[in-house]
């Protein structure tokens, strides 16, 4: 797996009441993204089975950073380019 992927975590959305983040991972013009809790593939564009995996195993064991991540995350801020 290429060393240049770039990650990108949502802030914390609430859907009928239940709670997620998004992570997507970038790599070029690959793309894939999960949702937490779960660890769930929502999409794959170009990143291979195993590499697929190896992205879910960071997920699972990053889960309280990347939770940490997510409430750190200012969507107005975001939005607004600040």
């Amino acid at each position: 797996m290429s060393s240049e992927i770039k990650m990108s975590v949502s802030s914390m959305t609430r859907t009928n009441d239940s709670k997620a983040v998004y992570i997507l991972f970038q790599d070029k013009d690959r793309t894939a993204e999960f949702s937490l809790p779960g660890g769930k593939l929502l999409s794959n564009n170009g990143f291979e089975c195993e590499e697929i995996d190896q992205l879910k195993d960071y997920i699972d064991n990053e889960q309280d950073s990347i939770y940490a991540l997510a409430k750190q995350v200012n969507p107005m801020k975001a939005f607004m380019g600040d």
